[in-house]
């Protein structure tokens, strides 16, 4: 069994995309969807203990966001997360609380659930990454095959995503080593480590963990 439905690899409660991921059985199908889910989750914030940073960029009162930080819509920002000097959030981001976005890290239609840290020259491009899942320093998500075509995912079977640009689904508490390079249609489990300066694609499992 791969074991890797939406259920098996996050924990819903540490994102508030929870009511929206939860209709879906895999991450990928969601992805295309990330930009109006955000939209809608706009909607629903406590106007208390959100902020209005710029339209449709909302951020959590408590969220330290470093000036040089660029930031595009729809984003939201949550509580005590860090969005540190030259951070790049391209657009239809949901950050969740403790996070930490770093020095000239990138993101790009993504999901960071509660206290994920990518922070050192990081990209993370169409990917949901699970509660506590960390990337070491440099450290990549693609999201584009080289040859441009769909991007399938290889398991014991072969998952037909339908989608041109998927990066990754990182499991609650994975943890990606330094200068790693995580192919477009990469699901890294609950837990699972990949080492530093591993190129992976594929499943891959605490039983696989250096790709």
């Amino acid at each position: 069994m791969q074991n890797i439905f939406i259920s098996d690899l996050f924990d819903l409660t540490h994102s508030l995309s929870k009511p929206y991921l939860e209709k879906y059985s895999y991450g990928w199908q969601a992805v295309p969807k990330l930009k109006t889910i955000i939209e809608e989750l706009i909607q629903t914030l406590d106007r208390d203990e959100y902020v209005e940073l710029s339209a449709s960029v909302w951020a959590h009162k408590s969220a330290e966001i470093a000036p040089s930080a660029s930031i595009t819509a729809p984003c939201i920002i949550g509580a005590y997360s860090s969005i540190r000097h030259c951070a790049f959030i391209r657009g239809s981001a949901l950050i969740g609380e403790n996070c930490v976005v770093g020095n000239s890290t990138e993101i790009k239609n993504s999901v960071l659930f509660d206290n994920v840290q990518v922070p050192h020259f990081n990209y993370v491009g169409d990917s949901i990454l699970g509660y506590k899942a960390h990337l070491g320093a440099g450290a990549i998500i693609s999201n584009v095959r080289c040859d441009k075509a769909k991007i399938l995912i290889k398991g014991e079977k072969i998952y037909q995503t339908g989608l041109k640009k998927f990066g990754a689904l990182l499991g609650d508490g994975a943890e990606v080593g330094c200068n790693c390079v995580i192919n477009p249609g990469s699901i890294i489990k609950k837990g699972a480590t990949v080492y530093p300066l591993s190129s992976v694609c594929g499943i891959i499992g605490r039983e696989v963990e250096n790709g």
